[in-house]
């Protein structure tokens, strides 16, 4: 097995744009025609998870051979956008989050699945359907999933114990998790049944509270900022902490799993990929999905990990890159192992799988997934919105003026 690159990747790719490295280098550089270069992302916890699967199949066979490179998750996609724009160093296969995905499906930089799924080895309906959809742009499918990842509900036993309350029935709908949340909160201790994040994960409560409302940040070709239900779940996770006070007002990046960690935070959302950091703190904790917050439906906030194609000047190596991911989609247990929920159906609908504590609960939330909207820049465009969020949380601007401000940023952006 090539050797796994984690340090000194980034320069190496820089060194060979700058030294303007030709087609023809690049493809030396990546080995012969049954030689994949897969880049990643999974620079935590996760990698070493994902290492195996690249490792199995490798010692599985000895016609193909995957070269796993990972780079720094906070330097990734300045990676990906910097050697696609340039075909120098471009890597045969790599991971891409399904919100990404429409910035590169729009300048024709990925390859549509149906080169690879015409491969027998591949074929759809081996992924549940929804994990699917979360790589589709303009009816054309561009990624061959890898996971679903929802955001989840975890909860603190011991706190639900010293409150009365019964430590394995979490809350189910929007007037129990009140309820329970004043129940929780002890502030002369230091205790909240629920801290809302004012940063890091906000996003993904917004969107999942406003999903559950009946509401979309983007639809029919226009913003949603300021929609009715955009205000009401705003004002709803304002009202946590400064009418309810069942949160401490003022959270900094991450304050909210601070708390949770440190046992003063009863209740959390957070996505799968906290599963080995939770087990590690020593925590008697409950995991579940997120309960309906919202008026309408059951909806939650995710995302998707997809493998997809980059195109290149000297060809597509799609033999290799089929029979690799047809290992991953009936080997994919160590990836379940990281705590996330792998989207091939012989993975989640396995009994090995089943048998698992918190991955089987992520699995329940596929059919209830909401994925942000399919728009380009979208990470960009969304800041406008985190941005007036955040100072709506800090007691700094009334939501109504907030939200109103960021529709008007984000359709001066667009323009």
């Amino acid at each position: 097995m090539k050797k796994l690159q984690v340090a000194g990747l980034i320069l190496f790719l820089i060194g060979g744009l700058l030294s303007g490295c030709s087609s023809q280098q690049t493809s030396a550089i990546a080995g012969d025609g049954n030689t994949v270069k897969i880049w990643v992302p999974f620079s935590g916890p996760d990698g070493p998870k994902f290492e195996e699967i690249v490792k199995s199949y490798n010692q599985s066979q000895d016609k193909y051979d995957v070269d796993l490179q990972i780079i720094p998750a906070s330097e990734y996609y300045k990676m990906v956008n910097l050697t696609l724009s340039s075909k120098n160093n471009v890597p045969d296969l790599m991971v891409m989050h399904a919100d990404r995905i429409v910035d590169y499906a729009m300048k024709d930089q990925l390859l549509k699945t149906e080169t690879l799924t015409e491969n027998e080895k591949i074929d759809e309906a081996d992924y549940h359907p929804k994990a699917l959809q979360a790589s589709e742009v303009d009816g054309n499918i561009y990624g061959i999933p890898l996971d679903i990842h929802p955001l989840m509900f975890y909860w603190n036993k011991d706190l639900f114990r010293k409150a009365g309350l019964d430590p394995d029935t979490p809350p189910q709908n929007a007037r129990e998790f009140k309820e329970f949340a004043k129940k929780l909160t002890v502030p002369e201790q230091g205790e909240y049944g629920f801290a809302v994040p004012t940063v890091g994960t906000q996003p993904f409560i917004f969107q999942t509270i406003l999903a559950q409302k009946g509401g979309k940040l983007f639809s029919d070709g226009e913003f949603r900022f300021d929609s009715e239900e955009a205000l009401s779940t705003l004002e709803y996770e304002r009202s946590l902490i400064y009418e309810d006070k069942v949160s401490p007002s003022g959270l900094a990046i991450d304050g909210a799993l601070k708390l949770f960690l440190q046992g003063k935070n009863a209740m959390h959302f957070n996505g799968p990929w906290m599963l080995a950091q939770f087990e590690e703190s020593g925590l008697d904790y409950g995991v579940a999905p997120v309960p309906q917050i919202g008026e309408k439906q059951q909806k939650v906030w995710a995302n998707a990990h997809n493998f997809v194609v980059p195109k290149k000047k000297e060809g597509e190596k799609l033999s290799a890159i089929s029979d690799f991911l047809n290992y991953v989609g009936n080997n994919g247990m160590a990836w379940a192992e990281s705590g996330q929920a792998p989207a091939s159906k012989a993975v989640y609908t396995s009994k090995e799988f089943q048998d698992l504590n918190q991955q089987p609960k992520v699995a329940q939330s596929f059919d209830l997934a909401e994925y942000p909207p399919q728009v380009e820049n979208w990470g960009q465009v969304s800041e406008f919105l985190n941005e007036e969020i955040n100072l709506v949380l800090l007691g700094k601007k009334d939501p109504k003026k907030a939200l109103e401000d960021a529709q008007r940023k984000a359709e001066q952006y667009m323009e």
